[in-house]
């Protein structure tokens, strides 16, 4: 009795190691219906064994596996075979084998950077015909396919995806959904169009609306958040709350005193004034805006600047490298007395200036901090930048510049009228409208190597190819040039980008090369001139020369190139030419516009700083928010202002084009 019991207990034990073996060693037995159900489970075999069992399979079976081998084979990484694999697959898959298809299409397509095509492959896809394992891979994939961009696909994936996580990927996944719904602007969340059904999504766009109306004080929002977790408490995010919305919960208001660092004398001292009039002018309620203004074209102000000389642009290099052509700026008039068009905050906060010319900004920052201000607004010049970095204070500080390294504070945000963020936006504008093929046109300088890495890096990150530079000298050169009946050619060398290599140092600037010795015709449809209003007379002519006045190739160019002094005969020589200006200055608002200008006798330098001023004010009153909600956007004077992860205050431009002698807004 004992030895049969003994036998019949390790048979027991033996069978399942049998099956076990069976199934590996491939037996066809069950092969067909155990590769039809592992298409549709989380499956954990590796890519050997399913490339194993294809070869030992055939038909129906053998595509199972194939899918299956492909499958592991991008889980492991190894890229290469998986897409080999795929382009083997046999045409016209349907049912199963069609979804897990469908799938993979839309994997392949997102591993070659071709957001649309997996979006497109995706859309084909029903997911209420997928098993649970394939529908949490078909929500990541959406959510991939998204690149980050708010929308309502991207926010149902989320929505859906949140249901089957736990811990930390559910926190995440949170988190995720209030970033979409943040980043997006009142205009995009009006047009949103949901089903009576979807309550998880409209408890979001509730808090949304909150956030909305509620987000420049402080206090009130705290309180709408309070209020939304008590209607909507099965909403995901009541339980657990967006880790953004949990910082704020914590926070506290902190802008009853508002030190403002600024240079009012010596060489930078005429920057530091216009910034500090439009930062006053907005803290007093002083700022003009006008009627709707959507029917309307804009009306950008074109008069001559009393030296006949071009002002660079603060939008274009940083503010210590404009000292070298201050005297080509205009002294500002008298304060003007504008006509109060919005109120002042009921208790603005009090604001005290300190000259960074008169002491050191380590001195300043301490005695700001004795004086009682709880948030720093400047300084200006990148140099005072960097030491208010190395002093460690710990106040609150909204920099007015970047310095050359970001290093992410928990109590620093930067702004900055930044050519890198006219760059990265030029480059979204770009791609949007359907071109493919760009080259970047220069100066041969460290401003050219800075726009056209930001500009390289912006479209790689759309899913853009290698971008083409060309650098070029003076404009003693370039007059030199079109006078020997050079042309310009539209060629260039790859752009070195962050993905590729090592960011170029600062003293590594490109040469500008010899026009007449770029002749080899280049495959471009798309130009990006980075370029000063004297320059662009040159440069676009010259461009003509080669291509013809007919040329398919579009050209774009940066707000360096609209500055005062342009007539009607500069406007008909663009024409067909865009450019990007910030809001203040591109017509939207006349009112503002004509307020700006006239504190800077129509200098468009001085005219950014204005109005670089009337953002930094809103920017402090809404400190706690941008710090701690990376996305959080305002429509602001310079742009729409979007704080980044290491709270970089970037910038979304409007963009304006020549048209028959006028000025009209791009759509």
């Amino acid at each position: 009795m004992v030895p049969s019991k003994i036998f019949r207990s390790k048979a027991g034990r033996c069978l399942p190691v049998l099956l076990a073996a069976m199934l590996f060693s491939g037996c066809g037995i069950q092969s067909k219906d155990q590769s039809a159900s592992l298409l549709q489970a989380d499956t954990q075999g590796n890519s050997a064994f399913y490339l194993q069992q294809m070869q030992q399979s055939r038909d129906d079976n053998r595509t199972n596996w194939q899918l299956l081998a492909i499958r592991a084979l991008l889980k492991e990484g190894n890229n290469p075979q998986a897409i080999e694999l795929y382009g083997k697959l046999p045409h016209g898959l349907s049912g199963q084998q069609g979804r897990e298809y469908a799938l993979l299409s839309a994997e392949i397509a997102l591993l070659r950077q071709d957001y649309a095509g997996a979006r497109t492959r995706l859309a084909s896809i029903n997911p209420d015909e997928l098993e649970a394992p394939q529908q949490a891979r078909y929500w990541q994939l959406q959510i991939n396919a998204s690149q980050g961009k708010p929308s309502l696909s991207l926010l149902r994936a989320l929505i859906a995806q949140e249901p089957s996580l736990q811990g930390d990927a559910k926190q995440k996944n949170i988190d995720a959904t209030w970033q979409a719904l943040s980043a997006m602007s009142e205009e995009q969340a009006r047009a949103l169009v949901i089903n009576a059904r979807e309550n998880t999504l409209q408890g979001w766009l509730d808090l949304q609306q909150i956030w909305f109306s509620k987000r420049n004080n402080l206090q009130a929002l705290k309180a709408g958040i309070a209020d939304w977790r008590i209607r909507y408490p099965q909403n995901p995010g009541a339980t657990m709350l967006p880790g953004a919305l949990n910082n704020l919960q914590n926070a506290h208001a902190t802008t009853n005193i508002i030190a403002l660092l600024l240079p009012l004398n010596g060489q930078a001292g005429v920057f530091g004034q216009a910034l500090k009039r439009g930062f006053e002018d907005a803290r007093n309620g002083l700022l003009q805006t006008s009627p709707s203004t959507a029917d309307t074209q804009p009306t950008p102000a074109y008069t001559e600047t009393p030296n006949g000389g071009d002002v660079v642009s603060p939008a274009n290099a940083p503010v210590d490298e404009l000292l070298e052509n201050h005297s080509s700026v205009s002294p500002l008039q008298a304060d003007p007395q504008p006509t109060p068009a919005a109120s002042a905050a009921q208790t603005p906060a009090e604001v005290r200036v300190y000259d960074t010319t008169e002491q050191p900004v380590s001195q300043i920052l301490a005695q700001a901090q004795r004086d009682g201000a709880s948030l720093v607004v400047g300084p200006l010049l990148k140099p005072d930048v960097e030491r208010m970095l190395t002093s460690n204070t710990p106040l609150n500080v909204l920099a007015l510049n970047q310095p050359g390294h970001i290093s992410n504070r928990a109590n620093v945000c930067y702004f900055a009228l930044s050519p890198e963020d006219e760059a990265r936006d030029a480059a979204e504008h770009i791609w949007a409208q359907g071109y493919r093929r760009p080259l970047l046109l220069a100066p041969g300088n460290a401003l050219g190597d800075r726009v056209t890495r930001a500009f390289a890096n912006a479209w790689q990150q759309q899913g853009g190819d290698t971008v083409l530079q060309q650098r070029f000298g003076t404009q003693a050169e370039l007059r030199s040039a079109i006078n020997r009946g050079t042309g310009l050619t539209l060629t260039g060398t790859p752009v070195t980008t962050e993905r590729e290599a090592p960011a170029l140092a600062d003293n590594a600037s490109v040469p500008a090369q010899p026009l007449e010795a770029q002749d080899t015709p280049g495959n471009v449809d798309a130009v990006y001139i980075v370029a000063t209003r004297s320059e662009l007379a040159l440069i676009k002519p010259m461009i003509a020369m080669r291509t013809g006045s007919r040329s398919s190739v579009q050209l774009y160019a940066s707000s360096r190139s609209a500055q005062s002094g342009a007539g009607a005969d500069f406007r008909l020589e663009m024409e067909g030419l865009e450019y990007s200006e910030i809001p203040a200055l591109s017509g939207s608002n006349p009112a503002f516009q004509q307020q700006a200008l006239a504190a800077s006798r129509n200098d468009y330098s001085l005219a950014r700083l204005y109005a670089m001023g009337a953002d930094a004010w809103t920017l402090a009153n809404q400190f706690v928010q941008i710090r701690q909600m990376p996305g959080h956007q305002i429509a602001g004077n310079t742009g729409t202002l979007i704080a980044s992860d290491d709270c970089v205050i970037g910038r979304k431009m409007s963009w304006l084009k020549y048209q028959q002698g006028r000025i009209v807004a791009v759509n």
